[in-house]
């Protein structure tokens, strides 16, 4: 055997271990964004996100999630027009029929569309602008402040790996294009009477 065979042989066993890499590479990195996936999936379920950006129906047992507008937020065939003031002082919030408006001392609020539609979701955010909206309480991380009852300071608690991760899974789901309201401003300040817990005697 030659040295030009040695050489050969030499180049061969290269290439098929570059080759090998090339191959392993993808799976592994395919891998870790499964992973990474599935743990936003997690984060999101247990971090109750449907609770308010899923819009309810009505079930057989009562309302329930529409999992067909899966995270899409506030419906804009839904229109709230103005909140309410509440019946007493003993009242702080109201939430609309479909589980996704919120009226209160700052005015209404409305849930976000979480799903990736590029014109009316979280399509053109970026992972930075997620992870400091959440950390800064402001839309897109540098505009509006986030209205309650959005528990944005917890989440704001997350690691940057598990914002990531929910980021990852939030585009992973499907894109529906639901344009959500802004916010309404808060109505004229009412004093509402404090009903008492026991009737007054009736006249004798």
């Amino acid at each position: 055997m030659n040295k030009s065979t040695y050489i050969g042989y030499g180049v061969g066993a290269l290439l098929t271990a570059v080759m090998g890499m090339a191959i392993i590479a993808p799976s592994i990195t395919t891998e870790a964004n499964r992973s990474r996936v599935e743990r936003g999936r997690y984060l999101v379920t247990v971090g109750g996100c449907n609770d308010c950006h899923t819009p309810l129906k009505m079930g057989p047992k009562g309302p329930e999630p529409d999992m067909d507008r899966m995270l899409s937020g506030h419906p804009e065939a839904f229109p709230v027009t103005s909140g309410i003031n509440p019946v007493s002082d003993r009242w702080m919030m109201a939430s609309a029929a479909s589980g996704t408006a919120f009226s209160g001392p700052w005015g209404v609020s409305f849930t976000a569309n979480l799903t990736p539609d590029v014109n009316t979701g979280l399509g053109i955010w970026t992972e930075d602008m997620f992870i400091k909206t959440l950390r800064t309480g402001r839309h897109m991380g540098v505009s509006r402040e986030i209205l309650p009852p959005m528990p944005w300071f917890n989440y704001g608690q997350m690691t940057d790996n598990d914002l990531k991760s929910v980021y990852a899974f939030l585009r992973t789901i499907r894109p529906v294009h639901n344009r959500v309201p802004e916010p309404l401003a808060p109505m004229p300040t009412q004093t509402a009477e404090n009903h008492s817990d026991t009737a007054a005697p009736s006249a004798q």
